[in-house]
């Protein structure tokens, strides 16, 4: 069963955002499943992986748009972006070290920032990048 269940709620309205957005719950739905399914071990290395390099890809292109746009929140969600970014990386040196292992606690922050940042600060330059013709 998925952890995050992709809804229109979460929608930017725009369509290359919430291609990307619907693809990080996509990985954090497959550490999920690995974590329930009992196979974290041979999974979830290169799961994380791709995630922690998604994130950053997506970062990116947000913070791209967001710059190229002029939008006047753009550092406040860079620094949101840098924050998650540390958090994840060391997350994931951290467990493909073994210093921890992926649980419940995690798996909650991870949907809680996801959903979090999506429905709120996301959600605060859908209407000005939109009035740019941002799609």
């Amino acid at each position: 069963m998925a952890l995050i269940a992709w809804n229109e709620k979460y929608s930017v309205g725009i369509n290359s955002i919430d291609a990307q957005h619907k693809r990080l719950v996509d990985y954090t739905n497959q550490l999920h499943d690995a974590m329930a399914s009992g196979k974290a071990k041979e999974k979830i290395p290169s799961i994380l992986e791709n995630l922690v390099r998604y994130t950053k890809d997506h970062f990116a292109y947000e913070e791209k748009v967001m710059d190229s746009n002029k939008y006047p929140g753009y550092l406040k969600q860079k620094m949101e972006h840098d924050s998650l970014t540390k958090q994840v990386t060391k997350f994931k040196d951290d467990m493909l070290a073994g210093k921890i292992s992926l649980s419940i606690e995690v798996m909650e922050f991870l949907k809680g920032w996801l959903i979090n940042h999506i429905s709120g600060s996301d959600k605060l330059y859908t209407q000005f990048l939109v009035s740019k013709g941002v799609k």
